[in-house]
């Protein structure tokens, strides 16, 4: 029986997860896009999205929940004063997951999460479409 199984464990004991979790979404508040595994990402979705949605209005309480999570000062900055004030009039769908294949060594399904905010993502996969594209047309002539 699967009672009360409602989230991926990730293979990892409770402090680890919420450990990695936090670092996983202090990176992703800073840097705008990480890299990682699919189901990290799903995970860490369920983890920001929260958090994005609490820093739409700054109030001292909002922040203080936010560090009780990330447990960065700088992190908790960012997210208040450049990801809220520009996601203030989304309901939702704060983040983007963009699957990017399989890594090399385990196989593991390898995507990019980041936070939809600026016109930069769309220029980013506007270049990442051209250079798959791309890279097809050199497979197909290499294997022809």
């Amino acid at each position: 029986m699967r009672h009360g199984k409602k989230f991926n464990h990730l293979g990892r004991k409770s402090a680890h997860r919420k450990a990695m979790l936090s670092n996983m979404a202090c990176s992703l508040i800073e840097h705008k896009r990480i890299t990682t595994t699919v189901a990290k990402a799903k995970e860490l979705r369920k983890f920001v999205e929260p958090l994005v949605n609490r820093s739409k209005d700054d109030t001292t309480h909002s922040r203080r929940v936010c560090f009780s999570y990330l447990g960065s000062k700088h992190a908790v900055t960012e997210l208040f004063r450049e990801v809220g004030p520009k996601v203030s009039t989304r309901e939702g769908g704060y983040t983007r997951i963009i699957r990017t294949g399989n890594r090399l060594g385990d196989n593991a399904d390898m995507c990019m999460i980041d936070i939809e905010q600026s016109q930069y993502v769309h220029k980013f996969l506007e270049q990442y479409k051209a250079e798959e594209i791309c890279e097809h047309i050199v497979i197909a002539q290499y294997f022809h």
